[in-house]
């Protein structure tokens, strides 16, 4: 299997925030930008694997600036980190307000994980991620420790479950 670039999957979707996205007030539901933000990750990894994918976690997703009906949503996807089968995907959120003659602003961001599965739902190899610069291999590292994280606090709580326990009446 050959190894794809981080440029080989990355994207950046535009969608014109519109009232059936928003709230009373205006701003827009954080579940339809989510929304938008798993359907872009989606995306990368479907397109870096090749194969169907399935989201299993996201990771630090942060609200930093709020997004209003007739705002621009700017949506760019990326690898950052992939394992055997698991492939991380920063998505970074951006707002521009169109009546006004400013720079987008980055309203929110966060890291997407996928599986890639095979046609009977189970988990598949997918390609090794070819790091191009400082940057992505920097950003795989931290993707790399923060899926070691995960799998150790996994651990964890396997081995701190509790049993359940029954008490026979008599």
């Amino acid at each position: 299997m050959k190894a794809r670039t981080v440029e080989y999957s990355q994207i950046t979707m535009t969608i014109l925030m519109l009232p059936e996205h928003a709230n009373a007030r205006g701003n827009v539901h954080g579940g339809e930008i989510m929304k938008v933000m798993d359907n872009a990750a989606g995306v990368v990894a479907h397109r870096h694997a090749r194969s169907p994918v399935v989201t299993v976690r996201v990771d630090e997703l942060e609200f930093l600036y709020p997004i209003r009906i007739g705002n621009l949503l700017i949506c760019h996807a990326k690898m950052t980190f992939v394992g055997r089968s698991s492939m991380e995907i920063f998505v970074e959120v951006s707002v521009e307000d169109l009546s006004v003659d400013e720079p987008p602003k980055t309203a929110l961001t966060a890291y997407f994980t996928f599986v890639a599965i095979d046609e009977h739902g189970k988990p598949q190899p997918a390609p090794a991620l070819e790091l191009v610069g400082e940057t992505e291999c920097r950003l795989h590292a931290e993707g790399e420790q923060r899926y070691l994280s995960y799998k150790e606090r996994g651990k964890k709580k396997m081995v701190t479950e509790v049993p359940v326990c029954s008490v026979n009446a008599k």
